[in-house]
């Protein structure tokens, strides 16, 4: 495949930065670099132009710099809360990733980053709370604390459940069966002051 020399006019990534002068396929060149003047050829003319890109490459790295160093100091204090299904032991249904904290990051506080700057040591597998790398520029590193929390609400506990109702069953016998109980009492007495009354009116008579 032939290859040709161009200078580029903008970063780009995977590539280099404006003013450096770099080696691409001959049709990447003449058919995407330099029609959307992404690149010029290497020419005695272009090469004149170098200072005044490299001048232009210095300004957006200083200012690259500057963002990203204001950003690590807030991003710093943040907690972000990533959601996510567990199952009944709380473990999870796959692990939390760098896209989903990129995603969380920019839905609750509207910061746009790129999840390839997102560096997890390995994958995230259960709940909890992370401290997370960021390396937003080639000199510029922080960190994030990430909260992953149960996307599923909390079980009940079971057996909180059967201890309380037996105590409430019983608490309502005892109120209910007190007055039945008296019933039966009253009613022997009755019986058992019936049965006296012949008796004493025989022993009256007698006399």
């Amino acid at each position: 495949m032939a290859k040709t020399e161009v200078i580029l006019t903008h970063n780009i990534v995977g590539l280099g930065g404006e003013s450096d002068q770099v080696r691409v396929a001959s049709g990447y060149a003449r058919n995407y670099l330099i029609p959307h003047r992404l690149a010029i050829p290497v020419t005695q003319a272009n090469k004149r132009h170098l200072e005044v890109l490299k001048q232009r490459r210095a300004e957006r790295e200083a200012h690259e710099f500057n963002t990203m160093t204001e950003l690590a100091k807030g991003v710093s204090k943040l907690i972000c809360i990533v959601k996510a299904k567990t199952g009944d032991d709380g473990k999870l249904f796959g692990s939390v990733t760098a896209g989903m904290i990129a995603d969380e990051l920019k839905h609750q506080f509207d910061i746009a980053l790129d999840k390839k700057k997102i560096h997890l040591e390995s994958p995230i597998r259960a709940l909890g709370e992370y401290e997370v790398e960021l390396h937003l520029h080639s000199e510029v590193k922080s960190t994030l604390k990430v909260r992953v929390e149960s996307l599923n609400p909390l079980p009940v506990s079971t057996e909180a459940a059967v201890e309380e109702k037996p105590r409430t069953e019983k608490r309502g016998k005892r109120t209910e069966e007190a007055p039945v109980e008296a019933k039966p009492k009253a009613a022997k007495a009755e019986k058992a002051e019936k049965a006296e009354k012949p008796a004493k009116a025989k022993k009256a008579k007698g006399e």
